[in-house]
């Protein structure tokens, strides 16, 4: 008797909550989303707001109207917008994984009813297929209470297998836009479903390319003043294939102007002055000053016609590539070159076995003992630096107890870093490399930095010079060998008219005392004012003007204007104290606005083979132009906003573990790739060359896309 009484109260409380739920169910159908795309009419009756068609069986089946998809022998709506579907697809999705949950429990909860006496699990199935009416209304309230570390986990999960399904690079979580997209998601609270692909390739493409091209045409307005510099950065593979990128830099930052497929006239002159011809007619002649291409082009030809057909514009190599030139050569040199090789022997011996690297960074307080830099010499006279700071922990590294004990100190390679540790002559040449290296990565520093460095090449190349012969006083044969390299790198490529106009304008050198060679430049200097004023009118007040500024008399003498000399960028010196010398103020502005180099911009190269991968056959033609020009101007655009004067922009983050100071000649055991990810196997972080070099090999672009 007191089972049936029990019974019967559980049945009178699922009664009431069934009657609470077609109420709350009234009101939900009355509050639904998708009501904005229809009208309610008589009876069970909807209105079609896009295609006007009438439907029977209420809001449900205009979902499934709406929806387009074939289901409930509903017809497709025909005029329905994509953003609708989408937005509808994703209701009717959501829906039917939350039926799919509560069907499951439903039918374990019938299970369980059916076993005698068990009458709470009837109340407990009434609420399976009850849910919380004020969810189903307000879904964006949720329950308040302490947050469950098992969500972060299951978000860093699915975020984790996200990147592996996808062969994500794992450098894409330091993205500031990583961050960026994960708080704006959690702020859409549950529910949030992402873009489809039909409206990131449509809808989303083109609104980021407007913004883009919007910050763009800003800054074109400062052109007008300061000019500025086409950038033609080309890239060739093994399946010949040319690709030249055109990039436009002023003082405020440079943009991504387009790119194009050059391999069919790669090799013709006629083709590619006529591509240069389209690209100066674009951004307009009155606007260029400079045309800066690498040595990969038919520069000779290209260069001919574009200083032929365009009397104003300048043709310049790139001088980060003929700085880097000048290194290459000097690693060339026989006691340079056997220098960098011994260096390796202990460098490789460290980075091939984890204790070793372990203890390594034990006893250099965790630094790296190498550098990556953005090119292979580089990479050798940063290398070289950083192993000659660290030569008596090294010494004391390979003298300790701990390296004495360990199943190391055992191996043939011991013996041989030993000896060159201890090797007086061996870090004699490494301190000379370091020496002479040391100006020529202070001037690519200089001209990598993606600021205008035009007006300092040349004072840049004459202290290098001038601090070979000071190094090597009583070394005669030595300092010709060096200067003999760096002359002809000098004369033959990088010197150039307008490097010579930029530092006679460059305050900072023009009222150097010490400076020396003024005299050597002036007659480019003309050259260049000749060039830019090509009309006697233009002219007719420029040799006073000139007097004024190298006598530093009127607003260039003035206080302020001597006390700016050093700490002010040359161009916004002329800008602030040029007033009285109005037609060489706008020359000089002109001039000293401009780059010189395209290093800064290299980086990016992997990006664009990617975008131009095989992978994206399908994509039509403009959306892949579109993809590269958004693509690449947001991380130069990010690259603006990050740059900062603790950063070197010769030298990488990430030690590259295929490098010729890392990689063994020989050949690895099978598990000798182990070794190279040292302590990154107890936890840390595994970067993304360590990973793809020690198991795919140098040439697998599997999460490095």
């Amino acid at each position: 008797m007191i089972e049936l009484t029990l019974f019967l109260d559980e049945l009178n409380t699922g009664i009431v909550l069934l009657h609470k739920m077609s109420i709350w169910k009234k009101m939900v159908r009355e509050k639904d989303v998708c009501w904005e795309y229809a009208e309610k009419l008589d009876g069970n009756k909807v209105k079609c707001k896009f295609c006007l068609r009438v439907l029977n069986g209420g809001i449900s089946r205009l979902k499934h109207h709406l929806s387009r998809l074939p289901s409930k022998g509903v017809n497709p709506c025909s005029k329905v917008r994509d953003d609708v579907t989408d937005r509808v697809r994703a209701i009717i999705s959501s829906k039917e994984d939350g039926k799919e949950t509560s069907n499951a429990k439903k039918q374990r909860l019938v299970a369980e009813a059916k076993s005698p006496g068990n009458y709470s699990a009837l109340k407990a199935l009434v609420s399976v297929e009850t849910p919380s009416p004020i969810t189903k209304v307000f879904p964006s309230i949720t329950h308040m209470g302490p947050s469950s570390s098992n969500d972060a986990e299951n978000a860093e999960r699915s975020i984790a297998l996200f990147f592996f399904e996808n062969k994500l690079d794992f450098s894409i979580a330091r993205s500031s836009s990583y961050q960026l997209m994960i708080e704006a998601v959690s702020k859409c609270g549950h529910g949030f479903r992402g873009p489809s692909a039909e409206i990131l390739k449509t809808t989303w493409l083109e609104r980021i390319k407007s913004e883009v091209s919007l910050q763009s045409r800003d800054i074109e307005k400062e052109w007008a003043t300061t000019g500025c510099t086409i950038i033609a950065d080309t890239w060739t593979d093994n399946k010949s294939r040319a690709l030249i990128n055109f990039l436009v830099s002023s003082p405020s930052r440079t943009f991504f102007h387009k790119s194009v497929d050059a391999s069919s006239y790669f090799k013709n002159t006629k083709c590619l002055a006529d591509l240069f011809d389209s690209v100066i007619q674009d951004l307009g002649p009155e606007n260029v000053v400079q045309i800066i291409m690498d040595s990969t082009l038919n520069y000779t030809g290209v260069a001919s016609h574009i200083l032929q057909n365009y009397g104003t514009v300048f043709v310049s190599p790139c001088a980060s590539q003929c700085l880097n030139m000048i290194l290459e050569d000097f690693c060339k040199i026989d006691w340079v070159n056997r220098c960098i090789l011994q260096a390796q022997t202990i460098s490789k011996f460290i980075y091939n076995n984890a204790s070793m690297l372990d203890l390594m960074k034990k006893s250099t307080g965790g630094q790296d003992l190498i550098r990556t830099g953005i090119t292979k010499s580089v990479s050798n006279f940063l290398s070289l630096q950083s192993m000659l700071k660290q030569r008596s922990r090294l010494k004391h590294m390979f003298n300790s107890s701990e390296y004495s004990t360990s199943s190391y100190s055992n191996k043939p390679q011991n013996i041989s870093c030993i000896a060159i540790l201890e090797d007086n002559d061996f870090w004699r040449a490494v301190d000379e490399c370091v020496a002479i290296s040391e100006p020529f990565l202070k001037g690519l520093r200089e001209v990598s930095g993606g600021k205008p460095a035009v007006g300092s090449i040349y004072e840049l190349m004459t202290r290098a010079k001038e601090s070979i012969r000071t190094y090597y006083i009583m070394d005669e044969s030595k300092c010709k060998a060096f200067l003999d390299i760096v002359d002809g790198r000098w004369r033959n490529q990088l010197h150039s008219p307008l490097h010579a106009a930029a530092a006679f304008l460059n305050p900072s050198i023009q009222y150097n005392p010490e400076i020396k060679f003024l005299g050597a430049i002036k007659e480019d200097f003309f050259k260049v004012l000749e060039k830019l004023l090509p009309t006697s009118d233009m002219r007719r007040d420029i040799t006073n003007q000139i007097l004024l500024f190298t006598r530093a008399t009127g607003m260039f003498g003035c206080n302020l204007a001597r006390e700016a000399r050093d700490t002010v960028s040359p161009g916004l010196w002329w800008e602030q104290f040029g007033d009285s010398a109005p037609v060489l103020q706008r020359v000089s502005i002109r001039i000293l606005s401009q780059v010189c180099s395209t290093s800064t911009f290299e980086r990016h190269w992997n990006t664009f083979q990617q975008i131009h991968s095989e992978k994206r056959n399908k994509i039509d033609k403009e959306t892949l132009n579109d993809l590269v020009y958004i693509n690449y101007n947001l991380k130069l655009a990010r690259q603006t906003k990050m740059k900062s004067s603790e950063a070197d922009p010769l030298q990488y983050d990430d030690i590259d573990m295929t490098s010729e100071w890392v990689e063994e000649t020989e050949n690895p055991s099978p598990t000798q790739w182990l070794d190279r990810f040292g302590s990154a196997l107890d936890g840390s972080d595994l970067n993304t060359r360590q990973f793809n070099a020690a198991i795919f090999g140098s040439n697998d672009t599997i999460f490095g896309l």
